[in-house]
């Protein structure tokens, strides 16, 4: 029963017969998986187990019944509304006033982070946050040191906040309990527990909330408002005195709180803000703020008709991305999650997976927490410093922070003020460098890279110890070579091809 799947956009003109026949599917597709999920629920025994777990396949059913009512009418974005977003949509961070309130304003905040993810792209085991960045640090090790130091900085109590999956709880239960001695808060709580849909007959793959796992998904991180408010932790937050929060990926190394940021926040009386850095060749798939018939909003380059997608990598005319930095105001979250205004974009998942030993076309329906800007008072944008940005998605990222660029300072990676501009050089590794394991392999200790511009690395390289790179790097192993860069070796703008063995004696 697949439904006519249509990129979002203006409502598309159509027969009345064909209107009739879409509505009647969709109430037929509608209805159907309503009596699924009742089932499902039906299959937990527990009440108050029951009760959570209704309250997560109603909020399914939401989401559910507004793709089916999208792809049947077409929700495809006008292009003619679409505009650069006005000054006061997007405020510079050049010209926020310093704060010398800090502590009255960062006793109302706690940090969260987005914890849901694994380490599996980049060939670990277990939640991408344990995954070891420097010196013997996880990123879940950094974000603990930067809040335990702003906490004895300023002597507050700044509680740290776990968004995880049911992918990422259990590891993560086991792992926080080294944090008991240290004097900080932390909260942990899950994000909803979503069924993954049949594509072809829009019935959930899961028949019990005992299914295996990977019949279930967690959906993005546009869940986050809804989580936090099904599982208590806005109303425990509330009532310590706590009135705003700032969000952000646990793998995202620039983004820690920001004292000139919370005092715009509070001064302006934002309900939400969203951090934004320029664009450069390397982020122009990345979301960006614009103003859509006179409001703030979030624009996704799947939500941009395929005739207009080069002009909306444009620099020029969208200047930025979101960084997914994200500071809310707690109250506001509560009246627009207990309100129902939320109503985010769709971002339909499309994936492949075994089910009963054959393999099936499945859908997972996620949202984007940076969708939701439009649905709070006063919300905008802050252009911040790329230094914010420091994101490690791949091994060519974990070069950059495990190299001479950046040292540790309470948590907090610093970029080295002998790196000429202050921005980070463009570094691409091969597929024999996309698993953890197998950089370390390649590359057992890194070079030091401060007056690097660029690096390429492909095919079967080994990296020496003490080893200097400058300017343009270009080393290719093609097909069964292989090249050893020997002990010591300083490379400057070179390029290196062909088969190179080092023997040491």
């Amino acid at each position: 029963m697949e439904l006519p799947s249509r990129p979002l956009g203006r409502q598309h003109s159509k027969s009345q017969s064909a209107f009739a026949f879409d509505n009647t599917a969709t109430s037929i597709a509608a209805s159907t998986m309503k009596n699924e999920l009742n089932q499902l629920t039906e299959t937990v025994k527990e009440p108050e187990t029951k009760k959570a777990f209704k309250k997560e396949m109603d909020n399914f059913f939401s989401l559910f019944n507004r793709y089916l009512q999208e792809s049947a009418k077409g929700t495809e974005i006008d292009w003619d509304l679409v505009k650069s977003p006005k000054p006061k949509q997007v405020v510079e961070y050049d010209t926020l006033n310093d704060t010398t309130l800090t502590r009255d304003y960062l006793n109302k905040l706690a940090v969260l982070k987005l914890n849901g993810g694994l380490g599996t792209t980049m060939g670990c085991v277990g939640p991408k946050s344990i995954i070891e960045v420097r010196e013997g640090n996880s990123f879940l090790d950094l974000s603990v040191r930067q809040i335990e130091h702003l906490n004895r900085k300023y002597n507050v109590n700044v509680p740290f906040v776990l968004m995880n999956s049911f992918n990422t709880d259990e590891a993560t239960a086991k792992l926080i309990k080294k944090y008991e001695a240290h004097k900080i808060d932390i909260l942990t709580f899950n994000q909803s527990r979503y069924p993954r849909v049949h594509k072809e007959t829009l019935l959930p793959v899961a028949d019990s909330i005992d299914s295996p796992i990977d019949q279930w998904y967690p959906p993005g991180h546009g869940d986050v408002f809804e989580a936090l408010s099904n599982s208590g932790v806005v109303d425990k937050l509330l009532a310590e005195g706590k009135e705003y929060l700032f969000v952000s990926n646990i793998d995202n190394l620039g983004a820690v709180v920001d004292l000139n940021i919370l005092n715009h926040m509070v001064e302006t009386k934002a309900e939400y803000i969203m951090e934004l850095t320029n664009k450069t060749k390397a982020d122009v798939k990345g979301g960006t703020l614009i103003d859509y018939d006179g409001k703030v909003r979030l624009l996704e380059i799947a939500q941009v008709p395929s005739q207009h997608v080069e002009e909306f990598k444009s620099i020029k005319k969208f200047r930025y991305f979101n960084t997914n930095n994200l500071w809310f105001h707690l109250p506001s979250v509560k009246r627009v999650v207990q309100n129902h205004e939320l109503s985010m974009e769709i971002i339909p998942n499309n994936k492949t997976i075994k089910h009963k030993g054959e393999n099936i076309n499945i859908v997972q329906l996620e949202t984007a927490a940076g969708a939701a800007i439009r649905h709070f008072k006063n919300a905008h944008g802050v252009n911040v410093p790329r230094r914010r940005f420091l994101p490690v998605k791949t091994c060519s990222d974990l070069l950059l922070v495990k190299s001479d660029l950046y040292s540790i300072n309470h948590g907090q990676l610093d970029m080295n003020p002998r790196r000429f501009g202050g921005s980070a050089p463009l570094v691409k590794l091969g597929t024999h460098f996309k698993k953890v394991a197998d950089f370390t392999s390649h590359i057992p200790s890194i070079p030091k890279i401060l007056e690097l511009d660029h690096l390429t690395i492909t095919g079967n390289v080994n990296i020496g110890r003490n080893v200097t790179l400058k300017g343009t790097v270009i080393i290719v192993a093609s097909d069964s070579n292989t090249i050893d860069i020997p002990n010591g070796s300083v490379l400057e703008n070179c390029v290196i091809t062909g088969n190179l063995n080092i023997l040491e004696h």
